[in-house]
């Protein structure tokens, strides 16, 4: 049967609105729409943010740069299932939309330039580069203008998906802020920078505003530290204040008021963070929780030095499954009900995304539902 739409079919206009966030329900629909459940999704959609780290690692992106990228991965495979795509393409094509957003640019024989030396260390060895990198105009210019195109068709596939929004809101910032406001000593607020970092690995940042993801950070960070029962003397002050901190977060009170957040939401989030931990301490490659990031770059700028993707130097978390998993238990017990919440009346469907990709018709794009934002 022919399912291709008869001219008549084809709507003369439609318009699509931007979701900055999903509920968790909406997540489900779409990714059972795509199959992206179970552990072989969870295994490339690590092996993708792993290349896009090591990829911002060695081109010297800033944190926000390599962040975006993997929210926008994400995003992809909401709309479009992950066996139509090689995840090298989809990553490449993420962080080049990222670098647009952030304005961080790179053209893309760059961007594949730096990919082929991570996909192909033999290459590497071969380039006279004295960097280490490989040379695109040494390498058959075929393969090179194929991946060149695939790269820039799934960009625009990825603009269709964010309504071609270049606004992007991290979390980070608000780390500091809030860890600031609430009286997060030195080594919780380290600790949650370095997990809102991991919580792009996850599907948290197109979930929950900033905001919430930096709570959320915070929140855990207190939760791991309150495992410590053995700590110096000098540090029992900051293990004493970060198991208050916990007490805080972990309570309906005025901070959600003030921070426009929820304590339910801060449970959801826990449990994801937990259990990319407990997937990490299982599975060492993962490379997940990076330490504080610092720049890769042999010039770094000192006002940026603390948004760079690279690493300072490789030290784990020290906590094992055993300790993450009755972690978990214990929140299990003392976590409070999912709160619903609820979706404009205007936002998009799953059914919303036959057209998406396809030149059938026309389209606008607008920022935010009818009555928030104008089309683009």
């Amino acid at each position: 049967m022919d399912r291709a739409q008869s001219p008549s079919q084809i709507p003369a206009s439609s318009s699509k609105y931007h979701k900055p966030y999903f509920t968790p329900e909406e997540v489900d629909t779409l990714s059972g729409q795509h199959q992206l459940r179970g552990p072989q999704e969870d295994k490339v959609r690590q092996k993708a943010c792993s290349f896009l780290e090591a990829l911002g690692a060695r081109i010297g992106f800033p944190r926000r740069t390599t962040a975006t990228a993997q929210s926008l991965y994400h995003r992809f495979h909401l709309f479009f299932p992950r066996k139509d795509f090689n995840y090298h393409d989809v990553a490449l094509a993420s962080a080049y939309v990222s670098t647009k957003m952030h304005d961080t640019l790179k053209k893309p024989r760059e961007l594949l330039a730096v990919s082929y030396a991570l996909r192909y260390p033999d290459l590497v060895a071969k380039s006279k580069n004295p960097a280490g990198e490989v040379d695109v105009d040494t390498m058959d210019p075929t393969m090179v203008e194929r991946d060149r195109q695939r790269l820039l068709a799934v960009e625009r596939l990825i603009l269709e998906t964010i309504c071609f929004n270049f606004t992007s809101k991290m979390a980070f910032p608000y780390v500091i802020k809030i860890g600031r406001a609430i009286g997060a000593e030195k080594k919780l607020a380290k600790l949650a920078w370095r997990l809102a970092v991991d919580s792009h690995r996850t599907l948290v940042p197109i979930e929950y505003p900033p905001v919430t993801v930096a709570l959320a950070s915070l929140y855990v960070a207190s939760l791991l530290l309150s495992l410590e029962t053995s700590s110096p003397l000098h540090q029992e002050s900051q293990v004493q204040r970060a198991q208050e901190i916990r007490t805080l977060l972990s309570e309906h009170g005025d901070w959600e008021k003030k921070f426009q957040t929820h304590v339910e939401d801060l449970d959801g989030i826990a449990h994801i963070v937990l259990d990319l931990l407990i997937y990490a301490t299982t599975t060492p490659s993962a490379n997940t929780s990076p330490t504080t990031p610092s720049s890769p770059s042999p010039h770094p700028s000192p006002r940026n030095h603390h948004l760079s993707s690279g690493h300072s130097m490789n030290e784990p978390l020290p906590y094992n499954a055993d300790q993450l998993t009755r972690l978990k238990i214990h929140l299990r017990e003392l976590d409070h009900k999912p709160r619903h919440r609820q979706s404009h009346p205007s936002d998009q469907s799953a059914d919303d995304t036959s057209l998406m990709g396809k030149n059938e018709g026309s389209v606008r794009f607008l920022f935010a539902p009818p009555g928030f934002a104008k089309a683009v």
